[in-house]
């Protein structure tokens, strides 16, 4: 990129993982889904030397700043200390892949822009790693490798609108977007728990169970076959029952439902890190009884499938 008129934005997908949470670090096929809701990431030119950073959060206001020296990324300002050395860290890991990334550059403007509450955890880093790439011409799936870690579901939701299968083989990132549109998608929710997990805790205690791995393995693939091909709401109840199960004895944890809403008429199903941010509900009932129902509870973000997905 010249010191010209730089003038670009990129655009990338939330995320949530719909079946094969943890096992798909191991080869499980998952079935993910991009959201509506994602980052942008605008770059202009800067009267200021240096790269200045700044990230706004859905309501307009900026939660993170910093201004970086170029070219060697040296911090010299911040309004958060462990978020300017991670980002200084990404920008150095760019540099591996693309020696030449901001070389030449020296006055640019950064801003981030969240579409969705950062409390939600739909994906405020892996975005930000795959516009990242964008902007650098890299591969957003070696970046994450080499800095977050995680099966990378989150980086093939970026940039797909579709549902998607995704699946590690060989070591290496498979994903593929699918037809899923259930004619009872309507019956479907996301509810917001609120109870933010830290995902790289919830893979070390994946990590540290000792159970028969391949045998869930293979199980968590024929329920997200499975899971695709239901036919009616009643069947993928089945079949969500039968997922929470299988990770509750996995991970030796109790199910979201039994936790939250043992008198809720659906089946409610965690999604990615065990007792996080979002659940999938399925209801018969009307819109307008799911919702107050999870109200009561006191969870207000009740989005429907289609206020979630494209």
């Amino acid at each position: 990129m010249s010191e010209g008129n730089t003038s670009f934005s990129f655009h990338a997908n939330g995320k949530l993982l719909l079946t094969g949470e943890y096992l798909v670090l191991d080869g499980a096929l998952a079935l993910a889904l991009p959201a509506r809701y994602g980052q942008t990431l605008k770059v202009t030119n800067n009267e200021i030397e240096g790269l200045h950073w700044t990230s706004y959060g859905k309501d307009g206001k900026a939660w993170f700043e910093a201004l970086f020296n170029l070219p060697d990324f040296a911090v010299l300002s911040h309004s958060d200390q462990e978020i300017a050395q991670r980002l200084q860290d990404i920008l150095l890991k760019i540099r591996l892949q693309n020696p030449d990334f901001l070389t030449k550059e020296k006055s640019l403007e950064a801003q981030t822009h969240l579409e969705f509450p950062r409390e939600w955890g739909l994906g405020t880093s892996s975005t930000l790693m795959y516009l990242l790439a964008q902007w650098a011409g890299i591969d957003a799936f070696q970046l994450l490798a080499q800095t977050m870690g995680g099966s990378g579901y989150d980086i093939a939701c970026a940039g797909r609108s579709r549902p998607l299968f995704y699946q590690i083989k060989n070591g290496q990132p498979f994903s593929q977007s699918i037809n899923f549109d259930p004619d009872f998608k309507e019956h479907l929710y996301f509810v917001y728990l609120g109870k933010k997990q830290n995902s790289r805790e919830g893979i070390a205690r994946y990590r540290s169970r000792q159970a028969d791995k391949k045998k869930c393995i293979d199980k968590a693939t024929q329920l997200t076959k499975a899971f695709i091909k239901a036919k009616d709401l009643k069947t993928l109840e089945q079949i969500i029952n039968e997922h929470e199960n299988l990770i509750s004895d996995l991970l030796d944890l109790p199910k979201a439902k039994d936790l939250y809403f043992p008198d809720f008429w659906g089946s409610i199903k965690s999604l990615g890190a065990w007792g996080g941010d979002f659940v999938l509900a399925s209801s018969h009932k009307t819109h307008t009884e799911t919702k107050d129902y999870f109200r009561q509870k006191g969870f207000n973000t009740c989005l429907s499938y289609n206020e979630f997905s494209f």
